[in-house]
């Protein structure tokens, strides 16, 4: 029992480093805390941010703040040092964790073998359903919709094979079904 913890344990500890290590991306969604200052101020910035199509995260007092290629640690230091230089506060503790979970696609309805994807910084949305195995023999491939957060747009995936360069970006996170056929 002693050793399954401390497996656990250790196990927990390398991915949490792992992800700490981990550079970041435009998509990528992180939870920011600030310690070291007043608690309204606290509240006014601990949130959700999400590293912008330009690789920035816009935060309180500071705007843009520039996040895609740094890890998590760099960008800390970073915002902690534009909080002191711009005399907003003087000892800000930042804390940055990483929601690792979002750097999939999840494609899945009428294609071969519904799963999530990992995705890459070049993933289309044909990219991302052939990865899955393709279209199944039902699929309706001219209303395949990508859901982004609250946002649904649908796409004739017919038109990216003639087309290529009309395929569209996907981001992390992002979901794509493709409903079934009614012929």
């Amino acid at each position: 029992m002693r050793r399954a913890f401390l497996l656990c344990f250790v196990s927990f500890a390398f991915a949490t480093g792992a992800f700490a290590q981990a550079v970041l991306r435009v998509g990528d969604p992180l939870d920011i805390k600030i310690g070291g200052v007043p608690y309204e101020e606290q509240q006014q910035v601990n949130n959700t941010y999400t590293v912008d199509a330009n690789g920035s995260v816009n935060l309180p007092y500071i705007n843009k703040i520039k996040a895609a290629g740094l890890t998590p640690a760099e960008l800390a230091r970073s915002i902690e040092q534009n909080y002191r230089t711009g005399k907003i506060f003087t000892n800000p503790n930042i804390t940055i964790v990483m929601q690792p979970m979002a750097r999939f696609v999840n494609v899945g309805g009428a294609v071969r073998s519904p799963m999530r994807v990992s995705f890459t910084e070049d993933m289309t949305l044909l990219a991302a359903i052939n990865g899955v195995g393709g279209f199944n023999d039902f699929a309706d491939q001219k209303h395949v919709r990508v859901l982004r957060g609250n946002d649904v747009k649908i796409y004739d995936v017919r038109q990216f094979r003639k087309d290529p360069s009309q395929d569209v970006k996907l981001l992390p996170g992002d979901r794509v079904e493709v409903p079934q056929s009614f012929f």
